[in-house]
């Protein structure tokens, strides 16, 4: 009886050891919401949740494990495949005066991009990202032509255009407007031919995605929410880049919301 009752007392005390494990593990990020993937604010409340305005952007990163695999993209996305080999949101909060047009005025100044600026973790330092940019009146082969005017950037509208980067090279994306109200703002784009050298590509078309959605929260200011995958089926050497993914991703909401892309702290030191 003896030895019984004190196999239990060790069972009861290996068992508050587990349950304490698990909270500090679960605390920790181990296991969470977030590891069901992010959620876009169409679908129920963000995931990540929206931070102030001072402490923009928040950016988290998830890569091939779970939930990569398999992840089901949540229908506002547009996305139909399943699945990714990184995924990267970016969502913030920040003050803007001039309205929707003003915000279309931005992401249609395509040669604007150029200059943009990231954080180097190889080298440790600021370095330029879009070395050139165009907009173009076609997909790939288009000719060069001005900048994206906002009466340009309407509900279903599909433009092209085109940047290098410092280390892909020259990419042509398919931007398409999803929504253009003056409280809400949608937009997609994905890459339209092959990324990479002729030995090692990298992407092929359609497999660099990116959606966006800009809503107005007051008088001034906006909240915004931005998805970037790469496909399931993209190079492996892709893969593992996730300090590099992250400031590229601060670099260009940065841009849009006019912040100085190369300002201190880097979004990955």
């Amino acid at each position: 009886m003896g030895l019984t009752m004190a196999v239990k007392r060790v069972h009861r005390r290996l068992q508050g050891v587990l349950l304490l494990v698990l909270a500090l593990f679960l605390q920790e990020g181990g296991v969470s919401h977030a590891d069901s993937g992010p959620h876009p604010p169409c679908e129920g409340a963000p995931f990540p949740p929206y931070p102030d305005p001072d402490h923009s952007p928040t950016l988290r990163i998830w890569g091939w494990g779970d939930p990569g695999r398999d992840w089901v993209p949540p229908a506002c996305t547009g996305w139909a495949s399943t699945g990714f080999t990184t995924l990267v949101a970016t969502v913030g909060r920040f003050r803007h005066a001039s309205g929707a047009d003003g915000l279309l005025r931005r992401i249609g100044a395509i040669s604007e991009t150029a200059g943009i600026r990231y954080w180097s973790t190889t080298r440790k330092r600021w370095q330029t990202l879009i070395v050139n940019a165009r907009a173009l009146t076609g997909p790939d082969g288009g000719l060069p032509r001005e900048d994206f005017l906002p009466d340009e950037m309407c509900q279903g509208n599909v433009l092209y255009f085109q940047q290098e980067d410092n280390l892909l090279g020259k990419v042509t994306y398919r931007l398409k407007v999803r929504s253009a109200s003056p409280d809400r703002l949608a937009f997609e784009n994905e890459n339209t031919g092959t990324v990479g050298s002729l030995f090692a590509p990298l992407f092929q078309p359609g497999e660099i995605q990116g959606v966006y959605f800009l809503e107005r929260e007051s008088q001034g200011v906006w909240r915004f929410y931005g998805l970037l995958r790469t496909s399931r089926s993209a190079s492996p050497l892709t893969m593992g880049h996730d300090a590099s993914y992250l400031n590229r991703a601060a670099a260009f909401y940065r841009h849009l919301v006019g912040i100085p892309t190369d300002m201190d702290p880097p979004a990955s030191p």
